[in-house]
């Protein structure tokens, strides 16, 4: 027997085990109850972000501040997800944070010891490109 979503569904709404919906449009009256009733979740992209409600502490992308690094690598140190590098530029060593690594654990903003690393409230991280997604 192939296996679709089809086949499962019949498979898990008989009990019996023969495969068999036990009577045609057993699941009709659920349908038509389910049809009509308000949507219980938001749909993607939000049209007015205001409605999505962000709890107290909640983790969202890091913003870099790279007039206040002082390049001591602490966020290299503390980075459970290794989602920091560190590199060389023209005012010395400072992290680039690899975003599509990062857990969200915030580790680096607690350890910073200038708050160069400032944790957001923005949670959308997509992109077509991983590259996007690398805060210098």
């Amino acid at each position: 027997m192939e296996v679709s979503y089809t086949s499962i569904f019949i498979i898990v709404i008989n009990r019996e085990g023969d495969g068999i919906m036990p009577k045609p449009g057993y699941m009709i009256g659920e349908v038509y109850k389910n049809l009509l009733k308000k949507r219980a979740t938001i749909l993607y992209p939000f049209k007015e972000k205001e409605l999505v409600h962000l709890p107290e502490g909640f983790r969202g992308k890091l913003v870099f501040h790279r007039d206040k690094c002082i390049g001591c690598q602490m966020c290299f140190r503390v980075c459970p997800a290794q989602a920091i590098k560190i590199i060389e530029d023209e005012k010395g060593k400072r992290p680039v944070f690899f975003m599509y690594r990062c857990i969200y654990c915030a580790s680096c903003a607690e350890y910073c010891p200038v708050k160069a690393i400032e944790v957001s409230n923005v949670f959308e991280n997509i992109a077509f490109d991983k590259e996007t997604l690398v805060v210098k």
